[in-house]
Parts: structure tokens; C-alpha cells; sequence
């Protein structure tokens, strides 16, 4: 027996470990049998271009988004109270670990074929490197919401890869900021055109705003983050290809991953 949407939002939920490597507070736990990742928005880290106690409401926004595209990018996320307040409480989803969808590799190691290459570099030896992503619909439909979304925070370690080649985006709190500020290890398709079913997904969303999903928005962002996201939607409708970053601020994340 499953535990049901209901038990989720007023279910128990108990904390089974703190992860770690994040940024902000974020805990393991389980709500009956259910699996779960939980950031109280008290354990928020306070960030200059992103206002405080915001984050875990950018998560829950940036999941509707992702529900309107019907891609299944953002697992389940919702806001419910937790062992240390209010906060952001994800579906658990566990990665394949044989899997590595972006990669940093020695760059003359870079695989011929099914691979996007993103950038060069130098390791700590002063080795040449090549940032490289794999060349999948499922990462090329994740590098269209991010720009949607204005995702300030893709990092490799964000792209889960599932057992069955599903990728899943998670950690979305730096995302719908007013100003450009997208940062990402997808670029991979910098530059080509959208394909006919993403500019029509890409403009499905956009009517969704005057409905349900403009709805959801409202009760998680500014207005003028609402609104800098359907201008985003109609840029990229109009330009009809992958944006290039710009040239005044940082392209990826750091770290990478």
C-alpha cells in the first residue's frame, strides 16, 4: 500500500540523514514509506541577488513549470511544515551511479559521437579537460526549461541520471530572478533551433500562464517574476533557438558539479 498525495502533505515526516554537499540545509527523510529531500526555508543561506526565504518557493514553482511541460524534469515538490519549520519537501529519486550524463574528461578522451562538448579548461596538473554533456533529448529538453526558468545554478551534480535513461533536474532555488541570469553545463546546443514539438511545448506553457499555472506562480513569485518569465517564454519563441550566455557574466556554475 502507497502512501497517498494526502499522507504526504500531513504525513509524519521524519529526518534519516543531512546531506551534506548542499549549499543550503537539506535533510533525507521519509514521510510513511515514501521517500523524500526536505529544505527548511529556515536553514537558507542568504544570497545577494535573490531575496531571503525564497528559495524553497522558486523549488515548488520551478516543478509546476516543470508539470505544465509535461516532461517530468522536477520530481514532485511541495511546501509543508517539517521537523525545522516550513519548507521545500522533494520525492527522493534515487541516481544510477554507472551513469554520468555530464562529465569533465581528459579532452582528448572526448567520445566521437553522442557527446556535446561545452568548454575547455585546464586541470590542477595544467592538463587539458573538456566539459561535455550527453548529446539526449531528455538534457536538451532540461537545457529549454532552464532557460525558461532562468536557472542561475545547473550544475552537473543537478542532472540525476535514472537506471532506465531518465534524467531528472533537481535544486532549483536559484531560478525565475527578474534579471538574466542564466548559468548551466547544458549548453551544448548553444546557437541551433528549437525543434517544432519544443517551440510547441515552449508555447503551451506560455498559455498556461493565463490559467492554472499563472495561478500557481502567483501564490510562489513576485509579479515581476511571473511576468520576467513570460517574456523569457516569448523570446525564446521568437529567436526559435538555444540563447547564447552573455558576455558580461558567467556562463556555468562553480562548482561544476
Amino acid at each position: 500500500m502507497t502512501t497517498s498525495e494526502t499522507d504526504l502533505d500531513a504525513g509524519e515526516l521524519v529526518l534519516t540523514a543531512r546531506i551534506a554537499s548542499a549549499s543550503n540545509s537539506t535533510f533525507q527523510g521519509r514521510i510513511d514509506d515514501v521517500q523524500v529531500v526536505y529544505k527548511p526555508v529556515a536553514g537558507e543561506r542568504p544570497l545577494r541577488d535573490f531575496p531571503d526565504g525564497t528559495l524553497a518557493h522558486r523549488e515548488v514553482a520551478a516543478f509546476h513549470v516543470s508539470e505544465a511541460f509535461g516532461w517530468d524534469i522536477v520530481p514532485r515538490t511541495w511546501l509543508r511544515d517539517g521537523p525545522l519549520g516550513p519548507g521545500m519537501v522533494q520525492l527522493w529519486r534515487e541516481p544510477d551511479p554507472a551513469q554520468d550524463p555530464v562529465d569533465l574528461v581528459p579532452s582528448d578522451a572526448v567520445p566521437p559521437t553522442g557527446w556535446r562538448r561545452v568548454l575547455d579548461g585546464s586541470d590542477q596538473d595544467d592538463r587539458p579537460v573538456t566539459l561535455i554533456h550527453e548529446d539526449a533529448a531528455s538534457l536538451r529538453r532540461m537545457a529549454v526549461f532552464d532557460v525558461v526558468v532562468n536557472n542561475a545554478d545547473r550544475k552537473g551534480g543537478h542532472v540525476l541520471a535514472m537506471a532506465d535513461g531518465h534524467r531528472h533536474g533537481v535544486d532549483h532555488g536559484l531560478t525565475f530572478h527578474v534579471e538574466q541570469k542564466l548559468r548551466t553545463v547544458l549548453w551544448g546546443w548553444l546557437g541551433e533551433e528549437l525543434a517544432a514539438d519544443e517551440r510547441a511545448d515552449v508555447a503551451r506553457v506560455r498559455e498556461q500562464l493565463d490559467g492554472p499555472l499563472g495561478i500557481a506562480l502567483g501564490d510562489l513569485l513576485t509579479r515581476r517574476e511571473v511576468a520576467a518569465f513570460a517574456t523569457r517564454c516569448d523570446r525564446l519563441l521568437a529567436r526559435g533557438r538555444f540563447p547564447a550566455p552573455r558576455a558580461d557574466a558567467p556562463a556555468v556554475p562553480w562548482p561544476l558539479f
